[in-house]
């Protein structure tokens, strides 16, 4: 446990930013595997939607320095390639 007050002041500050950032990544997790489900079932007004809402998901964890650029735009690409398979 940390002894100093400033110490301690980071660690609260680092319990506080995990479980933001724990929150976000599951909200990620969350739409990808709705994504997933919806490619399965092959219904393109729902793909799209929750295309739509991936994406939302992917660029506020980037702004907010979670994950890196190079990662969504990955990501991205291919969902959007698999999207126009589809459709």
């Amino acid at each position: 446990m940390a002894n100093h007050k400033s110490a301690k002041k980071r660690s609260r500050q680092n319990i506080k930013r995990n479980s933001v950032n724990r929150s976000i990544i599951s909200q990620i997790v969350t739409n990808k595997n709705k994504f997933e489900a919806d490619l399965a079932s092959k219904d393109v007004e729902s793909l799209k939607k929750t295309f739509s809402l991936l994406n939302s998901s992917l660029s506020k964890a980037l702004k907010k320095g979670i994950i890196k650029k190079n990662y969504v735009s990955r990501k991205l690409s291919s969902l959007s390639n698999q999207l126009k398979k589809i459709s």
